[in-house]
């Protein structure tokens, strides 16, 4: 039978985005620019920004976090999450995510620091550590702006938030002390300081938005939660990315502009290895629901989102504040873990544009099996 699917132009994606979306891509750069004369022309914010902490925790930049995600979380629709948790699919996706976040991104990360900075070790570290922390915060951005799943994003960043709490420190001192190199600074990362790290940037915003979600369809009903408020709540979580961007620039504005030579060398593995997570995680997910069986719908389009963003996605304030405690805030580790960021945000904004014209330009239609054509050819 003739294919008669329709490929949309690639304008079309463009026009499910809202207008504060649309706008995102100029407006966060110039929250970069913004945030960079903070950074190089106002005394002391550096010290300022270094003072405002709580057990090694930056407060304006978890402040900024927790606002970009409380919106995000309280569109999950929670209710759902029992009858996702008793589907084999779900765990089939846990096992996908665990298997690239835990073993495929840091030893990717590692391969590409030793191979473009084999002679700034003190960078190297910093590249590295953020390979190894992975992301529980921008991803929900991403994934929103990409049209993703996000009761399967929640759980996923739930799970990896807990992971996290178990494997950064062990993977701190594998990846870098043994694997890595080795430094001079022996690395002790505890679990506490893990814990308290993921307990502030997913903990809070994650119960903000479950107690949001419940006690506004309780108090005013769902329909006026989805049509009015939802679509006011909302651009919060872009106005907290935006805040979150001049904060992080202006943090290290100063830092960046003397230093062009060694953040450039840095941008080249942190920019392949978004690109080759992203990239090979979307297209394994493409591949895989082309060839799974017509009507099972256990991969699509909303998952290929939800993956590949989690899977390219890293934990960069768990990095920065690791690289500040271990190594100094003025350290070499401290400046290549903020360059993470500075580089992962205006990536995976492109990509997620990328996301919604691959979204219209392939077709995410199962392949039917020969023995489903069989099937039909018999019946």
């Amino acid at each position: 039978m003739e294919d008669t699917t329709i490929i949309a132009s690639p304008a079309s994606p463009f026009k499910e985005l809202s207008i504060l979306d649309k706008m995102l891509t100029p407006l966060v750069l110039l929250s970069m620019i913004i945030g960079v004369i903070i950074g190089e022309f106002v005394p002391r914010v550096r010290e300022a920004l270094d003072t405002a902490k709580f057990q090694s925790v930056s407060i304006p930049i978890a402040i900024g976090l927790i606002v970009m995600m409380w919106p995000i979380l309280a569109k999950v629709q929670y209710e759902k999450l029992p009858a996702v948790f008793s589907t084999s699919r779900l765990w089939k996706h846990i096992g996908i995510s665990i298997a690239i976040n835990w073993i495929v991104g840091p030893f990717l990360m590692l391969g590409l620091a030793w191979a473009t900075l084999p002679d700034l070790p003190g960078y190297r570290t910093g590249v590295i550590l953020v390979g190894i922390a992975r992301c529980i915060a921008m991803v929900a951005i991403w994934n929103d702006l990409a049209r993703g799943d996000r009761e399967y994003c929640a759980i996923l960043v739930v799970i990896n938030g807990a992971m996290q709490i178990v494997l950064f420190a062990p993977y701190s001192v594998l990846f870098i002390n043994v694997i890595g190199g080795g430094q001079q600074k022996d690395i002790h990362v505890s679990y506490g300081v893990v814990a308290i790290s993921v307990l502030i940037y997913l903990g809070i915003p994650l119960a903000a938005g479950v107690v949001t979600r419940y006690s506004i369809i309780f108090l005013a009903g769902r329909n006026f939660y989805e049509k009015k408020f939802i679509p006011v709540f909302s651009p919060l979580a872009l106005l907290g990315l935006l805040y979150t961007i001049i904060v992080l620039f202006a943090y290290q504005g100063h830092r960046i502009i003397h230093n062009l030579g060694p953040v450039f060398r840095i941008f080249v593995p942190q920019i392949l290895y978004f690109i080759i997570m992203w990239g090979t995680t979307f297209f394994l997910m493409f591949y895989l629901t082309r060839h799974e069986m017509a009507g099972k719908n256990v991969y699509g389009y909303e998952i290929a989102a939800v993956q590949a963003f989690t899977a390219a996605s890293n934990n960069f304030e768990l990095a920065i504040a690791v690289a500040i405690a271990v190594f100094g805030v003025n350290s070499e580790q401290a400046l290549a873990a903020t360059i993470g960021p500075l580089t992962e945000v205006p990536v995976l904004l492109m990509l997620s544009w990328v996301a919604l014209l691959f979204k219209h330009k392939l077709n995410w239609a199962a392949q039917p099996h020969r023995e489903e054509l069989e099937e039909k050819e018999f019946s």
